[in-house]
Parts: structure tokens; C-alpha cells; sequence
């Protein structure tokens, strides 16, 4: 089992990758604001005491530098498979959206699925309609239940989808069935979280996004108590190979939460660089910046949320809330 030290380290890791991408916040550039954040991120893994293996990360080694699929990444320690997405959100970021976040997932060797570079459809729901979800069901059928499950009226959920021409059909499915929809422009780790935390406002996630993401999403709803199903979208031969290479043999076969995220000692780490519904983005002043951090481990439940101010000038300690 991971040390519970570690949670502060994997903090210190988004923080890192949160405040250097959050200097090219609407600036346009998403490239550039991508490897500030992998660049942070890299650096800071190497003062962890893991034994780290990107299983989900920038890309593969020909595509990427650092955090590519297949590095190891740590100072020594135990050996875990990391998810990483140093932005989650690089056309928020470049556009100064609100949404954006630095995320990773870390779990004991063989525990995260090695999810290919390729669309996954997912839904997803909080701790108390967990149980009520069936990807193959009509989306109506699926909201009854989860409104049951948190007994309130169909009309008086939010359902949150991708604002994408693929979803047109589950985007008249929620309207028909009486609930309310958000429709966000980039970035579904962030909703499929809130999801999962009361108060939110989000009850349920639903539509087609990266398989990647859907991994990273699985690690903190598990933590949360909530619940997920997905199911790979391959558009080609070369993506279902892909998917058999990666271990996956029936890309058709539905995943649950549990598939997604094996076993009990998953750690998940998100700070937010533009401001979110649960994060604060990164606020520069003279001579530091404030983060906001939400840490969680699903053997312990524990939730923390770090709110920290980093002082890049010792000599002049200054420090402004």
C-alpha cells in the first residue's frame, strides 16, 4: 500500500504543473502552455519516492519528450502506474476559460487500465445514485433512476455533456426527458469530479470524450464513492489493434469503475490553473502565487482540499490573500 505521505508530494506535483501553465493563461499559445506544464510536472516526479510508470501520459515515446507512455518516472520507492494530464484543458487555458485543471492518478502496477489514445463514451454519477447507472440504457431511463436515487424530480437535475455535434441526440434525450443540461466547451475530468461531490450542482455526466481523460475521471469519482461505465470507441482496424496490444481483448465490453481503476489504494491529485466550480485557478501576486488543490485517496476517503501560497522570493516574504 502507498505511503499516506505520498498524497503531499502528488500535490506539490499539480501545484507545479498549475502555476507554470498558468502563465500563458490567455495568451492563445496551447502548445507552448502544454510543455510549461510537462515540464513541471516531469521535474517535480523526479524528487518523489516512487518507482513511477506513465501508463497514461503525453503520448507515445516518438510522440513525446517527457511523460510519454512507458517512462518511469520518481526518486525510488514503491512501484505505481501514473496517469498524467499536465493540462486538462489547454484551449481553456490558451483562451483564459474557466475549467482548466492539472491532473494525475496514481495506483499500485497494473490497477489503472493503459487506456488507448481514442474516444470512450462514459456516464457517470455521484455516491448516492451509484448502482443506477446502465451505459446501454435510454438516457431518460438513466435519469429517472438517478433522480430516484436522489429523490428529486427528473426536472431537477443538471446533466453535463461536451458541446459537440456527436451529442446532438443525447442533448434532446436530457431536454425531452425534462432536465437541465451544461454544455462545456473542453475538459470532462473536471464535471465527472463535481459529479461525484454534493453541492456541485452537476448530477450526472454523459457523451463521447478521450479514453485517457475517462481513466483520470475513474481514479477520483472512485475515491469519491462514485460510480462510472464506459465503453471504447475505436474508428478503425488500427484502433482496435491498438486496444489488443494494450491489453483490452473485447473493445465493445462495457467497463465499470471498477475495470477503469482496479483494486483499493488509488490516489488522485487536481489543481486547478483557470478557475472551476470546485477549484480556484492560480492567482499570481508580486512575488509568489496562490493554489488551490484537491487531494484524495480512496483507502482512507480522505478529501482534502490545499489551499497554499508559494513564495518565489524568500528574500521578500510578502504574502497577499
Amino acid at each position: 500500500m502507498m505511503n499516506r505521505e505520498l498524497s503531499m508530494e502528488f500535490v506539490r506535483v499539480t501545484e507545479a504543473a498549475a502555476i507554470a501553465s498558468a502563465r500563458g493563461v490567455g495568451r492563445g499559445d496551447k502548445n507552448g502552455i502544454d510543455q510549461l506544464a510537462v515540464d513541471a510536472m516531469r521535474k517535480m516526479f523526479d524528487t518523489v519516492n516512487i518507482s513511477g510508470t506513465v501508463v497514461i501520459g503525453e503520448g507515445e515515446m516518438d510522440e513525446a519528450p517527457m511523460l510519454y507512455i512507458g517512462e518511469h518516472v520518481g526518486a525510488g520507492g514503491p512501484e505505481v502506474d501514473i496517469a498524467v494530464d499536465p493540462v486538462e484543458g489547454t484551449n481553456l487555458v490558451a483562451k483564459g476559460q474557466p475549467g482548466a485543471i492539472a491532473v494525475i492518478a496514481i495506483a499500485p502496477k497494473g490497477c489503472l487500465l493503459h487506456a488507448p489514445d481514442m474516444y470512450m463514451d462514459k456516464i457517470a454519477v455521484g455516491p448516492r445514485a451509484k448502482g443506477c447507472i446502465n451505459i446501454d440504457d435510454p438516457v431518460s431511463a438513466n435519469l429517472e433512476r438517478v433522480a430516484k436515487a436522489l429523490n428529486r424530480g427528473v426536472g431537477d437535475l443538471t446533466v453535463v455533456a461536451l458541446d459537440r455535434p456527436r451529442h446532438r441526440k443525447i442533448i434532446e434525450e436530457v431536454r425531452a426527458a425534462g432536465a437541465r443540461i451544461r454544455l462545456i466547451s473542453d475538459g470532462d475530468v473536471d464535471p465527472i469530479i463535481n459529479a461525484g461531490i454534493e453541492g456541485t450542482g452537476i448530477h450526472m455526466y454523459i457523451g463521447r470524450g478521450g479514453a485517457p481523460e475517462g481513466v483520470l475521471a475513474a481514479a477520483g469519482l472512485k475515491c469519491l464513492g462514485g460510480d462510472m461505465q464506459a465503453r471504447l470507441c475505436p474508428e478503425n482496424e488500427e484502433q482496435e489493434e491498438r486496444c489488443h496490444k494494450m491489453g483490452i481483448s473485447d473493445v465493445k465490453q462495457i467497463l465499470t469503475i471498477d475495470d477503469l481503476v482496479k483494486g483499493d489504494d488509488v490516489m488522485f491529485t487536481a489543481s486547478g490553473i483557470t478557475n472551476c466550480d470546485l477549484l480556484h485557478g492560480v492567482n499570481f501576486f508580486g512575488n509568489g502565487a496562490r493554489t488551490h488543490t484537491i487531494s484524495m485517496r480512496y483507502a482512507t476517503g480522505t478529501v482534502r482540499f490545499v489551499d497554499a501560497v508559494h513564495t518565489f522570493d524568500r528574500s521578500n516574504i510578502n504574502i497577499k490573500l
